[in-house]
């Protein structure tokens, strides 16, 4: 119960600090995704039923806040946070180069499923234009963010894990 209150408290934060602090923090009406740098790191920390339940509630606060359709952004999210899951055992705490790598890939596949939903099935071809000014200068932005948020939330998950390491013997004795 202890790790569901967390996760939400850090969803919840991370989407009103994307959705408002980083608004006018942006760089050229560029911000970066912190719900995509939740839903990889939980993914690949915890595995894939987390990073899918994870991904999916990050996608429908998305979908109900920001999106034109229900539930296209919580099935993106969802497939990320899935496929993000699939690297768990591949995932060591002092490694940061799979994460980095991890959570940049899935901005980069996000965005361009958003071009492929929202732009070019409408008829507008301008892919150069997008990939230039929307999905480069946002994987950087995020990447630099991804730095310092990483951390702070493996220091989290490290502590909640140990927590229920504590609780588990407890009940054992």
């Amino acid at each position: 119960m202890r790790r569901k209150i967390v996760l939400f408290l850090i969803i919840a934060v991370c989407f009103l600090l994307q959705t408002t602090v980083f608004r006018v923090l942006n760089f050229a009406g560029i911000g970066p995704n912190l719900l995509i740098i939740i839903i990889s790191a939980f993914g690949f920390m915890r595995g894939k039923k987390e990073g899918l339940w994870i991904g999916f509630f990050c996608g429908l606060l998305i979908d109900i806040f920001c999106g034109f359709y229900l539930g296209g952004y919580a099935l993106l999210y969802m497939y990320i946070g899935y496929i993000n899951g699939m690297f768990q055992k591949r995932f060591y705490p002092d490694d940061i180069k799979l994460p980095m790598i991890l959570i940049g890939s899935s901005d980069i596949v996000c965005n361009l499923v958003i071009y492929f939903v929202m732009f070019l099935l409408r008829g507008r071809f301008s892919f150069w234009y997008y990939f230039t000014s929307v999905i480069i200068p946002e994987f950087v932005y995020t990447m630099v963010i991804t730095i310092f948020l990483y951390f702070l939330l493996l220091k989290i998950n490290q502590s909640l894990e140990e927590h229920e390491k504590r609780r588990a013997i407890k009940f054992e004795l």
